[in-house]
């Protein structure tokens, strides 16, 4: 019995754990929008910032507890081991985690589309592609709660924002969203290459621009592109199709039900 209990508490993607909070996520998602459907915009976007900044605390919590783990800094030795210089919230998203509640107050729609597309699918790479240490360890370990708590929260947040009426997507937002990608990824980049060169980290890989850390899709990409930073750029093409699939869904079958 403790042997299935154990078993059950490993988390890996798609293992049944992972499914479980996934679906608490869409849970309390689901939960936080029916409760919040009668209140006034300003009291929403109170809520929602909240929960915002409470998620931003999670995350360096996660992170200090992770700077305790002797087993991931043993496992991570690969790449370097634990440097905080490594650990920076310069992630997408870790980037999107923080403009989120800014979208909210500013009203901005170009950050509202920005986070609304790309930090979905960026955090659901990042759970399904987990980096080294991060898959096959059960979920009471402080470092895997912290990591697929973070990012599932992160992919919920993105959602909410159309579910509590911040932003509906419209096809003239898409080429701006994939544009400020790009824009935040080279500005990253260059984050990389002074971390680098400042030798303040053996192996700075905000984005994953200087190596694929295994990930099966960057891998395939930089069979074809051995160079760091352009060998991501495919990926721009992914978004692309992603962004009209989900406009389009919403568009024609969502929005008008809603």
């Amino acid at each position: 019995m403790a042997n299935l209990i154990n078993k059950l508490l490993i988390v890996k993607p798609l293992s049944p754990m992972f499914i479980a909070l996934f679906l608490l996520g869409i849970i309390l998602l689901w939960v936080m929008t029916k409760i919040l459907k009668g209140a006034t915009e300003g009291a929403k976007r109170g809520v929602y910032i909240a929960i915002c900044l409470l998620t931003i605390a999670g995350f360096f919590c996660y992170k200090y507890a992770l700077s305790l783990d002797t087993e991931y800094d043993i496992v991570a030795d690969k790449y370097g081991g634990f440097n905080w210089w490594q650990e920076l919230p310069l992630h997408l998203c870790n980037i999107h985690m923080m403009l989120m509640p800014i979208a909210v107050a500013t009203k901005k729609r170009s950050l509202l589309s920005f986070c609304f597309f790309v930090a979905p699918l960026g955090a659901l790479m990042a759970i399904l592609m987990p980096a080294l240490g991060f898959s096959g360890y059960s979920i009471l370990l402080p470092r895997i709660l912290g990591f697929y708590g973070i990012h599932i929260i992160i992919i919920m947040e993105a959602i909410a924002l159309y579910t509590l009426d911040f932003y509906k997507p419209e096809y003239k937002d898409l080429p701006g969203a994939a544009l400020m990608l790009l824009i935040v990824a080279t500005i990253v980049f260059g984050i990389n290459l002074i971390l680098k060169f400042f030798k303040l980290c053996p192996n700075p890989n905000y984005f994953f621009l200087m190596q694929t850390e295994g990930n099966p899709i960057l891998e395939l990409f930089y069979k074809y592109i051995p160079c760091p930073f352009l060998y991501a750029l495919p990926c721009i093409l992914i978004l692309a199709v992603y962004m009209l699939l989900v406009t389009f869904v919403i568009r024609t079958f969502i929005s008008k039900n809603k």
